[in-house]
């Protein structure tokens, strides 16, 4: 089940916009915030799918928050501002993967915000878990080099020599030339 941050000054547009999207479907566990801070401490504490700022807030307008929220969170950020103002706050925000509506809202507009925040939420997700992959890939080239390294120093091997050497011992172990090399790297060569 997704988790999903209203910050909202006003109780009334929280419960409005919670039945509007469970109305349509979104199964959630909703949380609300009343101010920016209160909203901040919350996203450090929880982490959400999506999140929703109605502006103006309390203690700051609303757009640094949502900015804030799309550079350290992978959610969806939608920012609901006066239709008077939309379109100034969107020139703000855009370039950083903040979605802007215009209040009063449009069932239709939302729900299709809605849709492209999930797919952008989906993408970086899927660009974070493709980064972990690359960046354990990196640290177990280092282990091996190291490895390489240690047995080149310490028992004269030729780097070839060495490289097989690791990738035999991780056959014939069957574990991973990482695991190999920890265990060289460990002394137990």
């Amino acid at each position: 089940m997704e988790r999903i941050l209203i910050v909202s000054a006003a109780d009334k547009a929280y419960r409005a916009l919670c039945s509007v999207l469970t109305g349509g479907g979104v199964r959630a566990e909703f949380s609300l915030a009343r101010s920016g801070a209160e909203a901040r401490r919350g996203l450090a504490q929880t982490e959400y799918s999506l999140i929703f700022v109605n502006t103006p807030l309390p203690d700051e307008f609303g757009h640094e928050l949502a900015q804030a929220a799309a550079h350290e969170t992978l959610a969806g950020v939608l920012l609901l501002a006066a239709a008077e103002v939309s379109d100034a706050v969107s020139e703000k925000v855009e370039l950083d993967g903040v979605f802007v509506l215009p209040k009063p809202l449009d069932r239709v507009m939302l729900f299709q915000a809605l849709r492209m925040a999930r797919a952008a939420r989906s993408r970086l997700t899927g660009l974070q878990n493709e980064n972990r992959k690359l960046l354990r890939r990196i640290e177990d080239i280092r282990l091996v080099d190291r490895a390489k390294c240690l047995l080149i120093e310490c028992r004269g091997m030729t780097e070839p020599e060495a490289h097989a050497y690791i990738e035999r011992r991780a056959m014939d172990r069957r574990q991973t030339k990482r695991a190999a090399a920890e265990a060289i790297l460990n002394g137990e060569a």
